[in-house]
């Protein structure tokens, strides 16, 4: 009997070393599930290099291309298409449409470099993170999954893990041990959540 694969997607916006880890995930058999495309709001992303490298379907969509509207209607047509059990994000920087977030409500997740709800919301991402938490004398950082919800970071959490950021002299610092932690964290976070071991609604 075949036993259906679990389907993902993924967005990025960047050098796409999330997504390494997740596809390094799914190589070496830690993650059981199949990433059925990789979505970029950014034409040159290193993520869509990286999908294209493994002959995982890639696209680039962004609202600076289409229209608002034609936007969120290509979107969907791709997320219908693929029919991804989860929508995962992985350092995307835009924010989620609603039509979309309502059509797939709790089924789409992201990942943050803060514990939230410390250090998140509109503007707070990447290096602005790191640089906020280092001028706020911070002793602890660490990553945050949540439920994407119409609001920045503000989504039901689903898991937390905290990192010593004592010894970190710069945000730059920083930012390298807590991005290590979500290389280690989110494929087993997406795991679990395959395995029902973390529940989305």
């Amino acid at each position: 009997m075949n036993v259906k694969r679990f389907r993902i997607c993924v967005f990025a916006s960047g050098r796409g070393s999330n997504l390494q880890a997740i596809i390094d995930g799914v190589e070496e058999g830690r993650l059981n599930c199949e990433i059925v495309f990789v979505m970029s709001n950014n034409s040159s992303s290193g993520a869509l290099e990286i999908a294209r490298k493994k002959n995982i379907p890639a696209y680039h969509l962004s609202e600076k291309v289409f229209h608002k509207n034609n936007f969120e209607e290509s979107l969907i047509d791709l997320l219908e298409k693929h029919k991804p059990d989860l929508i995962v994000l992985a350092g995307y920087m835009k924010l989620v449409p609603i039509s979309v977030i309502r059509r797939f409500e709790n089924r789409i997740i992201n990942i943050h470099p803060a514990l939230l709800p410390k250090f998140g919301g509109k503007g707070m991402y990447g290096m602005n993170v790191h640089n906020a938490v280092f001028q706020a004398g911070e002793k602890v950082s660490g990553v945050t999954i949540h439920i994407v919800n119409e609001n920045y970071d503000e989504g039901k959490i689903i898991y937390q893990e905290k990192i010593d950021i004592s010894d970190c002299k710069s945000p730059e610092e920083i930012a390298e041990k807590v991005l290590k932690l979500e290389h280690k964290v989110y494929p087993e976070v997406i795991q679990k959540i395959i395995e029902g071991k973390i529940k989305l609604n």
